[in-house]
């Protein structure tokens, strides 16, 4: 069901009470919360009022996880798994999953892909610290397969390309072309989950790119950047019998998101799990929302029982997209920034 803006509201003020009541609430946000010049319970009464938040997310790369979990889950909840970000713009942050969210979050994302193949499933991408290998197995799982992997170390192809040295960055996704090639050669793969930049690897070589086309019928992308022209190219000249679906997420949103059907012009549409996860594209120097078709940078807002995380400027650009709800905003044309803290960004593979 489709939240309302004002079902949205309600929802932010049961969390702030929650997530800053001296029994639910985790130590993280108590201990900052007279710090933030405002009282989140009595002043944050919708989704515009968490514009009032900073942005905190940097001070997940050192606090104890314990710190972050809500006082009032108690023993009820199951932690399933602690997650980091890439570290893309500076040492990983990480936060917790909990079987409750995640198994809520899944629910809701494959409701709108009833009509997916059903079989086994490939994943040529990280596993742990990452989210994407364990979401990948439930994808597989709720679609009556396994999950077979390729396990790709993102961060060593960052600091192989961040030294200069692209040549053994290639041989090492070499290498996972060729682990691939087995697992295709030898299992009944109707669904590969990759990231754009590898799918282009395994699309290179005539062997695999056959064993693709034969057999498998979907293509989940997701983890980097998809140029239309190419995604365009590699549905409709390489491998035009497979359905290709993109995926937008993060670590720091712990979910990911459901692309719209997309439209004639080939315009790709993401929409989050509002009011829980949604997203704001906005402009950096004023942090206002930029007009709609207009292109801003991507933040984040996970705002569940299980963790808050508002106003989380991501490395992303987008350009904004009226969400189907009115909750947040939807995004197209997502790409990521050049430079981040003055730090030059480093895409890679993932």
């Amino acid at each position: 069901m489709t939240p309302s803006k004002e079902q949205a509201d309600l929802h932010i003020q049961e969390m702030m009470r929650w997530h800053f009541g001296p029994d639910t609430g985790s130590r993280f946000w108590l201990d900052r919360k007279a710090r933030l010049g405002f009282d989140p319970v009595e002043d944050v009464r919708s989704l515009d009022d968490l514009l009032k938040f900073p942005n905190f997310v940097d001070e997940l790369r050192d606090v104890p996880v314990e710190h972050v979990i809500p006082r009032g889950l108690g023993d009820s909840e199951q932690i399933f798994a602690v997650y980091e970000s890439g570290g893309t713009s500076g040492p990983p942050k990480r936060f917790v999953m909990f079987d409750g969210w995640f198994d809520q979050y899944m629910a809701w994302e494959n409701s709108h892909y009833a009509q997916d193949p059903q079989g086994h499933a490939l994943t040529v991408g990280p596993s742990g610290p990452h989210m994407l290998g364990d979401y990948s197995k439930r994808i597989a799982q709720a679609r009556g397969g396994v999950r077979f992997a390729v396990d790709l170390d993102p961060r060593w192809v960052k600091h192989l390309l961040g030294i200069g040295d692209a040549a053994g960055a290639s041989a090492y996704i070499e290498h996972l072309v060729d682990q691939a090639e087995h697992v295709l050669s030898s299992q009944d793969i109707v669904l590969l989950v990759t990231t754009p930049p590898l799918l282009a690897r395994l699309a290179e070589r005539g062997s695999t790119r056959a064993l693709i086309a034969d057999k498998v019928r979907l293509v989940l992308w997701t983890g980097a950047h998809m140029d239309l022209d190419v995604l365009d190219y590699l549905s409709t000249e390489v491998f035009p019998q497979v359905r290709f679906r993109g995926s937008y997420g993060s670590t720091t949103m712990l979910s990911g998101t459901v692309q719209r059907e997309a439209s004639e012009d080939g315009e790709v549409v993401f929409d989050s799990y509002a009011p829980y996860v949604f997203y704001r594209v906005v402009d950096p120097d004023t942090s206002l929302p930029v007009e709609f078709g207009t292109e801003g940078f991507v933040v984040m807002n996970y705002v569940t029982k299980y963790g808050l995380v508002p106003n989380s400027l991501e490395r992303d650009l987008a350009t904004r997209v009226p969400s189907l709800s009115g909750v947040g905003d939807s995004l197209r044309d997502i790409h990521p920034v050049a430079e981040m803290n003055g730090q030059k960004m480093i895409e890679g593979v993932y």
